[in-house]
């Protein structure tokens, strides 16, 4: 990949790979520097994109430590890790290729965690995410990320990815049997603001949420003190069960779901974006993090297009400038993540249910899309899905994995691979 910037197409609105600025016999253009390329809508467009962030993805987080009994102190250190190692890769890589390189964590993953982290040990977990980490930076280091993705057919991942995401979606409305008025305003707002604001739709039926907590009395957010979090280094164990568990399907969605989206928005945008480096960097830095907590770090997707538009700056080579902003703002907060934790622990059960369901429903709606996109692959991907959301536990492996097992398996049989594999053999 060529670190060069995209010039700026002032017709329509395009970005295009630039030219070298250097003269012969000069390694590489003198790069402009930070201060003088900053922009106040620049550095807006980072802050919102951290807020939707934690207005979203965070509570899937924290319901999935609930789900695996983490105490305090764990869950402060998980909120810590994905931040920091989401703040230094959008700082690292938005100054290294001056592209907007926003970074996230995982939310397929921490959604995954959700159903299964409590049948595990948190040491083992955390193994599983060191593991996780490791391959994923193999994997994106050697340049193999879009032959492994080739491998498992694309309605496969998406209904596993669908799977995953559908009980988040109905707790949308489960939720509004026990709190109607609570998950009725998050709902109405959503579509409300999707339809007017839909860059902020998440963030205000958060806000309307609130309002409506504390109306009804449901809100018991007691912040004694802001105080910097603690990491807190745990020792990894190492399981087969786990490891398959866990660390599979993660890979897979990590992989599929987000770094993959995360590199189309890129292009999408004008940009050249190198594989090897982005995936390669944000799999060191899950390894890196993954004893204090963190499953997997990877590119973004949603929140990257509110950094990579004419939004954030007319002239895309002034845009880096919103992923450098992102990494601080992540930096700042992250450092207060015990905070954050008692922040959102006084929510009511049924709005964060409300707000995550209502921040997956593009994840979960891409997720059906891509498995019926393709009519050979339909009943396939209809296996996996429903193994998926079935949440069934075999031989203590989770049921995303076994949504794959199965519908890789419906694949080869329906499509008749393995027969031909069988021939040339």
């Amino acid at each position: 990949m060529s670190p060069e910037s995209p010039d700026t197409d002032t017709t329509a609105g395009a970005a295009h790979p630039a030219a070298p600025a250097s003269s012969p016999g000069r390694s590489r253009p003198e790069r402009p520097r930070l201060l003088r390329d900053a922009s106040l809508s620049a550095v807006l467009a980072g802050f919102v994109a951290v807020v939707v962030s934690y207005s979203g993805p965070l509570v899937i987080v924290l319901s999935a430590a609930s789900a695996g009994h983490l105490d305090t102190a764990q869950t402060s250190s998980w909120v810590w890790a994905i931040s920091i190692g989401s703040g230094l890769t959008c700082i690292g890589l938005s100054l290294r290729t001056r592209m907007p390189v926003i970074t996230a964590w995982s939310t397929p993953g921490a959604a995954l965690l959700v159903t299964s982290l409590g049948a595990y040990s948190y040491a083992e977990a955390v193994g599983a995410f060191l593991i996780t980490g490791a391959v994923i930076t193999l994997i994106g280091l050697t340049g193999v990320f879009g032959w492994l993705m080739r491998q498992v057919p694309t309605a496969v991942v998406s209904a596993m990815l669908a799977g995953i995401l559908f009980s988040f979606g109905t707790h949308v409305f489960t939720s509004l049997k026990t709190a109607p008025f609570i998950a009725g305003s998050v709902l109405v707002a959503y579509l409300l603001a999707k339809r007017l604001l839909p860059r902020y739709a998440v963030l205000i039926a958060l806000a309307v949420g609130v309002v409506g907590s504390a109306a009804t009395s449901r809100l018991h957010v007691h912040v004694d003190k802001i105080e910097l979090a603690r990491p807190v280094l745990t020792t990894p164990e190492f399981s087969v069960a786990s490891l398959v568990g866990i660390a599979v399907p993660m890979i897979l969605a990590t992989l599929a779901s987000q770094n993959a989206p995360g590199m189309a928005v890129l292009s999408a945008s004008g940009y050249r974006p190198d594989d090897r480096l982005l995936i390669g960097t944000t799999g060191l830095a899950s390894t890196a993090l993954a004893p204090f907590g963190s499953h997997a770090i990877n590119l973004a997707a949603i929140t990257a297009a509110i950094c990579t538009g004419p939004e954030a700056h007319h002239d895309p080579r002034r845009r880096y400038v919103a992923g450098v902003s992102c990494g601080a703002f992540y930096l700042l907060i992250g450092a207060f993540g015990s905070t954050l934790v008692a922040f959102f622990g006084g929510l009511p059960k049924e709005l964060v249910a409300a707000i995550a369901g209502v921040a997956l429903f593009g994840a979960l709606a891409g997720g059906l899309t891509g498995a019926v996109k393709e009519e050979k692959d339909r009943e396939a991907a209809l296996i996996t899905f429903l193994a998926t959301a079935s949440g069934v536990t075999l031989f203590g492996i989770g049921s995303a994995f076994w949504g794959l097992v199965f519908g890789v398996a419906a694949h080869l049989v329906l499509s008749g691979q393995w027969r031909r594999k069988s021939a040339a053999a």
